[in-house]
């Protein structure tokens, strides 16, 4: 048993920032912002809420799969930035799109995706359900300090969907350690008469040098573990769609790994870091712009707050 993706999707909000707009907000340049991170411009939620652009991201992956809403048995929605606690991020797409299924949310950060992908699997190995839908929705920029530098070039918004399916492969690995001192974003602030505010803000607090070193740490050796379970060497597998947090974190894994560069699909340079949409979002540019073919080994790597991390190898 294993897993297969059947059909993907993704949507963005209309506006770009671009890293020339940013020129004028913060201090900073468009050559930095290219040469350290990789990003030249990304999306920005205007008007959307995460909600709505989880819905029009399983909407796209719905349409372009042929699959009818009335087949999905199950809908994941992976999210830090929901814009309500209730209903859930995955409830809300259920209702837009016309399902009648159970629905949950998942958070672990940028790692979301992969971790609902790991549970999706285990649902379908079970017979429990035979479709799921997963959806991982981003509204980045309302956590994100404007006047920082260091944090508002990295991200943007939008979300992606991918639904699954039993399939003939599949091996994973997935981390936790509950570190907040690299990577940390407080909950936000309520009027509590019993609890004095503290003035700490809802904002990405983040240790570059330190999350760097993680990110690349973890996609070798999370690859390297799921190839070796699966029985394969790293040479074998034919692309890999990594988590699109700074293109530097995955030409160093690259390199370490002994792979090409080819075999990284990445999109950070027209979207930024999107948390946990950023790879379906980015499998659904992959499929439609590399069209794998059917057998190609598959790999997915994530890193984030958490700390957590996640990979995954599965057959297109």
């Amino acid at each position: 048993m294993g897993i297969k993706i059947s059909g993907t999707g993704f949507y963005v909000p209309d506006r770009v920032l671009t890293n020339n707009d940013l020129e004028k907000m913060v201090e900073t340049s468009d050559e930095w912002i290219t040469q350290r991170v990789g990003v030249k411009s990304r999306h920005i939620a205007e008007k959307e809420t995460t909600a709505d652009m989880a819905a029009a991201a399983a909407k796209n992956a719905l349409e372009k799969s042929g699959i009818s809403a009335n087949e999905i048995d199950m809908v994941i929605g992976t999210t830090i930035t929901s814009d309500l606690i209730c209903p859930t991020l995955g409830g809300t797409v259920v209702k837009a799109i016309g399902a009648s299924c159970p629905a949950f949310d998942l958070n672990s950060a940028c790692s979301g995706f992969v971790f609902a992908f790991d549970i999706a699997e285990k649902y379908l190995k079970s017979g429990a359900a035979k479709k799921i839908l997963i959806v991982s929705a981003e509204r980045m920029s309302k956590l994100i300090d404007w006047t920082d530098r260091s944090t508002c070039v990295i991200f943007g918004d939008g979300a992606g969907a991918a639904i699954v399916e039993s399939g003939d492969m599949y091996e994973s690995l997935l981390y936790t350690d509950g570190d907040d001192s690299v990577i940390k974003i407080p909950s936000y602030g309520i009027t509590n008469p019993f609890r004095a505010d503290d003035g700490t803000k809802p904002y990405v607090f983040m240790n570059g040098q330190e999350t760097f070193k993680f990110a690349v740490n973890k996609v070798v050796s999370d690859i390297k573990a799921v190839a070796d379970a699966a029985g394969i060497a790293i040479s074998d597998i034919d692309y890999i769609v990594p988590h699109q947090a700074n293109i530097r974190i995955i030409q160093f894994a690259a390199k370490r790994l002994g792979l090409p560069p080819e075999k990284f699909f990445t999109n950070i340079d027209s979207y930024g870091n999107t948390s946990s949409a950023s790879i379906p979002m980015a499998l659904a540019e992959f499929e439609d712009s590399v069209k794998p073919k059917s057998g190609d080994i598959v790999a997915l790597t994530a890193f984030g707050g958490g700390l957590s991390s996640g990979a995954c190898i599965f057959k297109w």
